[in-house]
C-alpha cells in the first residue's frame, strides 16, 4: 500500500463535534487516516468552528476570507438560497474565499509534502485543489449540489470541465451524480460510484434511548411516531411529506416530528398551520448527530421524501437514508438520486414516486398499521448496511482513488 500525504479541500466540514453540516465529511477524513495515510483538511473559516489543530489523525487548516462577518456565507451550506439560487453575498465573498483558499491550500500541500489532491465538491474544492498543487494527482469528490451548481451556471461549468479534463479519478456518491458529471466532461473510464459509509455503532437500534424519549415527550409506546430530518430546502420534499400528515384518516393517532432549519422553515409551518395539524407535527430545529441518532431509535418509521426540485438539484444520497438504514428503523423514501440504489421496496423500505403525498400517506398508513413489517424492514435494512456500507470500506475505494491518479500522472495515461 501507498502510504499518501492527502490534502483534503472542502467548503464543508463539522464546525465542532455533533455538527449536522457536511456530517459525512468527518468519516472521509478519519476513515482515510484511520488507514495510515496524513491527512490536511483545509476549510473555510466559519464563526462556529471549534476544533482542535489536530484529531482522530486529522490536521486542520480554516482559512479566513471574509473582510466582514455577514460575508462568512461560503460553504457550510450558507452560500444557496433554499438550495436553488445564490445567495447576493455569495456573489462577492466567492472570489476572496477563492483566492485565500488557493493561498492556504498551496502552502499547506509544499510544507505537508502533499502527494495527492483531494477536492470535495468539483466546485469549489476541486478547482482549488486543482490550481494549488497543479503538480500533484487529483481526486474529486461530488456530493450533489456542485453538479448542479456546474449545470446551472455557466461560469461553473466551465471551471468544472477544466477540472474533470485534470483528475486522474473522480468519484460519485451515486450513479445519477456520476452520468451528469460525466456529461459535464468527466472521462467514463475515470468516473466511479462511492456511496457513503455509516457509522453502525452511532446509528443502531437502542431499546432504552427510545423509551426514555417517547416518555420525554408523552407519546405512549403503542402511537406510531414517524421522523424526518434535513435542511429545509426544496429538494428534501417536506412539503409533501406535510400533505401527506394532512392525508392520514383523523383516527389515525400518528405524531411526527422534523428535524432541521433552512429558508422554508416559515413557509413549512404555515403549511401545517393551514392543514390545521399541528397536534400532529413539531419541528425541532437543528440537532446535533447524537440527538438525530437517538430520534432515528426513537421512531417508528423515518420518512425521506427527496425530489427533484423544479431547478434541477437533487441530493447525491441524503445521509440520513443510511443512518435510517443502520438503525433499524423502517424508511419511506423516494427513488431520486442515488436512494434506489440503496433502498429496496418492500424489503429494506418503502419506496414511493417523488412529490406524491397521497402515495406518502398510503405507506404511512401501511407502516403505521403493521408493527411486523416494521420489523421485517428495519431488520433488512440494518443487515443492508452492516454487508455493504461501512466506512472502511468506503476508504479503501478512496485510497484506490488515490493510487490510480498518482498511476495516471506518473505514466500520462
Amino acid at each position: 500500500m501507498t502510504r499518501h500525504v492527502v490534502v483534503m479541500v472542502t467548503s464543508s466540514y463539522p464546525r465542532f463535534p455533533g455538527d449536522s453540516v457536511g456530517t459525512f465529511m468527518e468519516p472521509i477524513a478519519t476513515s482515510v487516516a484511520a488507514r495510515g495515510h496524513d491527512v490536511h483538511v483545509v476549510a473555510p473559516w466559519h464563526p462556529l468552528v471549534d476544533r482542535p489543530a489536530r484529531d482522530k489523525g486529522i490536521t486542520f487548516h480554516f482559512y479566513k476570507y471574509a473582510p466582514i462577518e455577514k460575508l462568512n456565507v461560503f460553504g457550510y451550506a450558507a452560500a444557496l438560497r433554499a438550495d436553488v439560487s445564490l445567495k447576493a453575498a455569495a456573489y462577492v465573498a466567492a472570489p476572496l474565499a477563492f483566492a485565500a483558499g488557493w493561498r492556504e491550500t498551496r502552502r499547506v500541500a509544499r510544507e505537508a509534502g502533499a502527494t495527492v489532491m483531494h477536492g470535495h465538491w468539483v466546485v469549489p474544492g476541486g478547482v482549488v485543489a486543482a490550481a494549488a498543487a497543479p503538480e500533484l494527482p487529483l481526486v474529486v469528490s461530488l456530493h450533489g449540489s456542485d453538479v448542479y451548481v456546474a449545470e446551472t451556471l455557466w461560469p461553473a461549468r466551465q471551471a468544472a470541465a477544466r477540472v474533470f479534463a485534470r483528475a486522474g479519478s473522480v468519484t460519485a456518491c451515486s450513479a445519477d451524480l456520476r452520468q451528469r458529471a460525466i456529461g459535464l466532461g468527466a472521462k467514463a473510464d475515470r468516473t466511479e460510484v462511492v456511496p457513503y459509509g455509516v457509522d453502525a455503532e452511532r446509528f443502531r437500534p437502542d431499546p432504552f434511548m427510545r423509551a426514555k424519549r417517547r416518555a420525554a415527550l408523552g407519546i405512549a409506546t403503542h402511537i406510531p411516531l414517524l421522523f424526518t430530518a434535513g435542511r429545509l430546502v426544496r429538494k428534501k420534499g417536506f412539503e409533501y411529506l406535510i400533505d401527506a400528515l394532512a392525508a392520514l384518516p383523523k383516527d389515525l393517532n400518528v405524531q411526527a416530528a422534523i428535524a432541521g432549519a433552512g429558508d422554508l422553515d416559515g413557509e413549512l409551518r404555515q403549511r401545517v398551520e393551514d392543514a390545521r395539524i399541528g397536534y400532529r407535527v413539531r419541528f425541532l430545529g437543528n440537532l446535533s448527530q447524537d440527538d438525530i441518532a437517538g430520534w432515528l431509535a426513537t421512531a417508528d418509521m423515518i420518512a425521506v421524501p427527496s425530489v427533484r426540485d423544479d431547478s434541477g438539484n437533487v441530493d447525491g444520497l441524503p445521509n440520513i437514508v443510511l443512518e435510517t438504514m443502520a438503525s433499524g428503523t423502517p424508511i419511506i423514501t423516494t427513488p431520486a438520486g442515488g436512494i434506489a440504489s440503496v433502498v429496496q421496496h418492500r424489503r429494506s423500505g418503502l419506496i414511493v414516486p417523488e412529490r406524491d403525498a397521497p402515495a406518502l400517506a398510503d405507506a404511512i398508513v401501511t407502516l403505521a398499521q403493521n408493527p411486523e413489517l416494521r420489523v421485517q424492514l428495519g431488520e433488512a435494512a440494518r443487515a443492508t448496511v452492516a454487508a455493504r456500507f461501512g466506512w472502511e470500506s468506503v476508504a479503501a475505494q478512496f485510497e484506490g482513488a488515490y493510487d490510480r491518479a498518482l498511476a495516471i500522472a506518473m505514466t500520462g495515461r
